[in-house]
């Protein structure tokens, strides 16, 4: 077990298994009890970052760290920007002695893959999964963050009456997070609102897979931004221009936004793509 500081001051712990090449595994630490079960219901699975971290360690030097855990644990409000986050990372790399190393990451640890890309000429590998190269729906993401930063300011001021959450259905969920939360993605998503994916591509030189689920859209009720937050479709209108600018594409057949990051789903993707390429 070891430690870096972050941008902040704070600290986050990660550990190291295997040896081989290494990658920079951001995954959930796991979870126990009441939230396991929860996860379960949503299709999530609470032994994630274990998994995918078993189904590498033999042949790679995994360093797994649970930065989603750590920004909810230690919100950075006003400064979770995306180059203080691939500071961040950084900085993981760097207590964790990487000078070069390969980064996979899902959903918003995904875009930050490419926003580390984009920072550091250390990348020997790039695994961006859960979110599309080009024509990323930062548009969609910035209102469906904002709508939660709302809704967590109003529940101080009235707290909501407990109601039964529907697992797969976002209309029945209520906002249990707090103002600096909510916040802190707000600032990632409007430090990315001028951010021009498709310019950005020259810049990215090392080896990388972009994997989504062929079902992967989110469609939000009017709570949550009244957005559709479309992953797949992007990368399937332009999977054909992603592979002349460079990428590798696996598209999970049937699979959405949940199933697509299991470690069943993806080890079969990715453990291989590494291999060949770092």
């Amino acid at each position: 077990m070891g430690s870096a500081t972050l941008h902040d001051g704070s600290t986050i712990g990660f550990e190291v298994h295997g040896d081989g090449p290494v990658l920079l595994l951001p995954v959930p630490a796991p979870a126990e009890g009441p939230k396991a079960e929860a996860m379960r219901a949503w299709g999530a699975d609470p032994a994630l970052g274990r998994s995918l971290t078993d189904g590498l360690r033999d042949r790679f030097r995994v360093v797994a760290f649970d930065y989603e855990g750590h920004v909810m644990a230690h919100p950075k409000p006003d400064t979770l920007t995306p180059a203080n986050a691939a500071r961040d990372l950084l900085a993981v790399a760097d207590a964790a002695g990487a000078d070069r190393f390969a980064y996979y990451g899902y959903s918003w640890l995904g875009l930050l893959g490419q926003q580390l890309a984009l920072h550091t000429d250390r990348l020997s590998a790039l695994v961006m999964g859960g979110y599309p190269p080009v024509g990323g729906p930062y548009a969609a993401m910035l209102a469906v963050t904002t709508a939660a930063h709302a809704a967590s300011l109003a529940a101080v001021q009235n707290p909501p009456a407990p109601t039964e959450t529907v697992p797969g259905d976002w209309s029945t969920v209520s906002v249990t997070t707090t103002v600096d939360q909510t916040r802190q993605f707000v600032t990632l998503y409007e430090a990315l609102h001028d951010f021009d994916d498709r310019a950005a591509q020259p810049s990215l030189t090392c080896p990388r897979l972009c994997v989504v689920g062929s079902a992967d859209t989110i469609e939000y009720a009017e709570q949550w931004g009244g957005v559709t937050v479309d992953i797949a479709g992007p990368v399937l209108r332009e999977r054909t221009g992603l592979e002349a600018l460079g990428w590798d594409v696996a598209v999970l057949d049937g699979l959405d936004h949940m199933q697509a990051m299991q470690a069943a789903a993806v080890l079969p993707v990715l453990r291989p793509w590494l291999e060949s390429r770092i």
